[in-house]
């Protein structure tokens, strides 16, 4: 895959001025929590946070005794406080929506240490995807108790082969910084860690640069090193607190394009990966679009940028830029929004293929029975009565769990689709809304047992009975 650039916010928060709130939708992201957090005032809900998780580790839920089983109560109780402030820390306080960006951020040895590794599950559970340590505290590095590809061990400066190999036990990446290296001097870094990580336990590199260099220069120099790692392993270039012509003119660069206007060929696509159309972007559109955090394209017929939306009404809020395999085309993963209906097409459909079929199609149907239903729908009929709903849910449901071929099986299933739509629409619940949760639950390490729950069945049962 192709190495590409990715901001690292160490002074300066997502939410700072100047649209850097769309910085992450280069698709991933490194948080500093210490350093940027007093930027955008969360200083005090950040070490809320970890003050929770060391709370959760002085719950002693492990000894026999009669506290036993009120303890561990207690623990999950501070377990589900620690992540749903660790959620709206991410997500509200610093904006980034961690079920489509990979996130990244950096704990310190000592708050890993005194939270027995609960801070790191904690952040993990809340949404990131990676959690980043000092790669030269090895006991910290244990102490997280995460999967190994959860882990990166960060490194400042050059490190020694022993110390990136002691690191790697642990750690499925490592991480290196430097400050004002060249695109040849990090070749010959992320080459030299390549060869330790053949020889003992294989590992992803990446690096993070400073971000002090004008536009064009640092756009040149991490293109340079994003084609040098073609046959290397790289996961990706920080850099520390770019601009948004830095991020975007640095991203552009990693791309490739074979057309003589220099324009890169983009697909379009919702948070489920359905094709809405086909556009161009240039590499000031790239910029454009992370600087607003919405849809913008280049206009062949109008030689200039085009700011899906401000014409029509129908914007889109961009979610995540993505390069291809060969890095010769784009993804822009948005939602389509407007006043009067979410089209992305100028014929005022859904897709520049006209409009959607199966689920996507039934959710468009039943929003337009939730504001229009004809005399005696049936649609119109559930939403007006939640006892109904309700039952119906249940009954489908139940239905779905005896069935036994496939037929019947796909048969109650999109029984069980069209009411579970019904309930989300009437709650003004989406799609792409359930498929955020789910890549949000993906991320999570601390699973439950799953066990079924008796007063839930009793209920059920009871509605079964009527």
């Amino acid at each position: 895959m192709t190495t590409l650039p990715f901001p690292s916010f160490v002074s300066s928060p997502p939410v700072a001025d100047g649209g850097a709130a769309a910085l992450p939708a280069v698709g991933r992201c490194r948080i500093h929590p210490e350093t940027c957090s007093s930027s955008a005032g969360l200083t005090e809900e950040y070490r809320n946070i970890v003050a929770k998780t060391i709370e959760q580790s002085s719950v002693d839920d492990k000894t026999a005794g009669p506290d036993r089983d009120n303890n561990k109560k207690l623990k999950k109780k501070y377990m589900k406080q620690g992540v749903a402030m660790a959620r709206d820390y991410l997500n509200k306080g610093l904006g980034i929506d961690t079920s489509v960006v990979d996130t990244e951020i950096v704990l310190t040895a000592r708050d890993i240490m005194d939270s027995t590794g609960l801070v790191a599950s904690c952040f993990l559970d809340a949404g990131c995807d990676k959690i980043v340590v000092d790669g030269t505290d090895v006991a910290a590095l244990d102490t997280a108790k995460i999967p190994r590809e959860r882990l990166v061990a960060a490194f400042d400066g050059t490190v020694a082969s022993d110390a990136a190999c002691a690191a790697a036990q642990l750690a499925g990446t490592v991480s290196i910084r430097t400050n004002d290296a060249s695109a040849e001097v990090l070749l010959a870094l992320i080459g030299a860690l390549n060869d330790v990580a053949d020889e003992g336990n294989k590992f992803d590199v990446s690096v993070e640069v400073s971000a002090g260099e004008d536009v064009q220069a640092l756009a040149e120099k991490i293109g340079e090193v994003s084609r040098g790692c073609s046959k290397l392993r790289c996961g990706g270039i920080g850099i520390i607190d770019p601009t948004v012509q830095q991020l975007g003119m640095s991203y552009a660069a990693c791309a490739r394009t074979d057309r003589d206007d220099g324009l890169y060929t983009t697909v379009v696509c919702t948070r489920s990966g359905e094709a809405l159309g086909l556009v161009y972007s240039s590499k000031e559109s790239i910029v454009a679009a992370l600087e607003c955090g919405r849809g913008v394209y280049y206009s062949r017929s109008r030689n200039g940028l085009w700011r899906k939306g401000d014409t029509s009404g129908h914007y889109q809020t961009l979610h995540r830029i993505d390069v291809d395999c060969d890095a010769d085309a784009l993804r822009f993963t948005v939602t389509q929004r407007g006043d009067d209906v979410a089209a992305f097409c100028h014929l005022n459909t859904l897709t520049c293929w006209g409009e959607p079929c199966g689920i996507r199609h039934l959710e468009g149907t039943l929003k337009q029975r939730l504001k229009d239903a004809p005399e005696g729908s049936y649609t119109k009929r559930l939403f007006d009565d939640d006892e109904l709903l309700r039952d119906k849910l249940v009954e489908e449901a139940q239905e779905l769990s005896e069935a036994n071929t496939k037929e019947d099986v796909a048969g109650e299933l999109a029984d069980v689709l069209y009411f579970a739509m019904v309930r989300a629409v009437k709650a003004g619940v989406s799609i792409d809304d359930a498929a955020a949760e789910l890549d949000r639950r993906a991320r999570k390490v601390t699973r439950r047992k799953g066990d079924s729950k008796a007063f839930r069945i009793e209920a059920g049962n009871k509605i079964l009975s009527k």
